[in-house]
C-alpha cells in the first residue's frame, strides 16, 4: 500500500472527504483523517472536543497496483483542495518518517486518539503505557499535569508543528 498526503481547507477536512465520496462514488480509496480527543474545562464543567490531529491535512491509501495521478484531477477539483504533497507537480507517496508517523495515527491509534495512560518517574518524566503517545515520548516537549495534556512536536514533510494529546496520570502499580 501507498499512502498520500493532501492539504485542504484547515477546519473543512470532514466535509471535503464528504463532497468527494459523494462527488466519486466509484473512487473506493480509503480516506483517513485522524482526529484526537481533548478534554477542555469550562466554568467548572469538562467537556469532551475532538480536533485534527494534522490540521489541514488528510492521507488516502492506494493500493500498489494503482496509480494516484490516474485519478488525481478528481481530488483537485473539490473545493477545498490546496495541494498534494510534495507539490501538486512533484506528487509523492509518503515514506520514511513521515509514513511511519502518519500510520502511527491510521493504524495503531484509529481515527480518534483517546487518552494515554501515564506516570511520572522518580525524576519527573513522563512515562506512556499506552495509548496514542506510546512511542512518540521522544516528541513530548511540554506537558501541563493539571489539564492532563502532553505537547508534541510532528514534521511532516517540511511543515512542522505542535500538537496536544490528553493523558490520564496513574500511579505505577509497584
Amino acid at each position: 500500500m501507498k499512502y498520500y498526503a493532501m492539504q485542504v481547507k484547515t477546519r473543512g477536512e470532514e466535509k471535503y472527504i464528504r463532497l468527494f465520496k459523494a462527488l466519486n462514488p466509484g473512487i473506493l480509496f480509503p480516506i483517513y483523517f485522524p482526529q484526537r480527543q481533548l478534554y477542555i474545562r469550562r466554568r467548572g464543567k469538562t467537556v469532551s472536543s475532538n480536533a485534527a490531529v494534522f490540521p489541514g491535512y488528510i492521507f488516502v491509501e492506494v493500493g500498489d497496483d494503482e496509480n494516484i495521478l490516474d485519478h488525481h484531477w478528481a481530488f483537485r477539483k473539490i473545493d477545498g483542495f490546496f495541494r498534494f504533497l510534495k507539490s501538486n507537480q512533484n506528487i509523492m507517496a509518503l515514506a520514511g518518517k513521515n509514513l511511519e508517523l502518519v500510520l502511527h495515527f491510521i493504524k495503531k491509534v484509529g481515527p480518534l486518539a483517546g487518552r494515554s495512560k501515564a506516570y511520572f518517574d522518580e525524576n519527573d518524566r513522563i512515562v506512556i503505557l499506552e495509548g496514542p503517545l506510546l512511542g512518540l515520548e521522544g516528541k513530548v516537549i511540554k506537558v501541563d499535569k493539571r489539564k492532563g495534556r502532553a505537547k508534541i512536536k510532528l514534521d511532516l514533510y517540511d511543515d512542522s508543528f505542535s500538537i496536544d494529546l490528553a493523558f490520564e496520570n496513574i500511579k505505577p502499580s509497584s
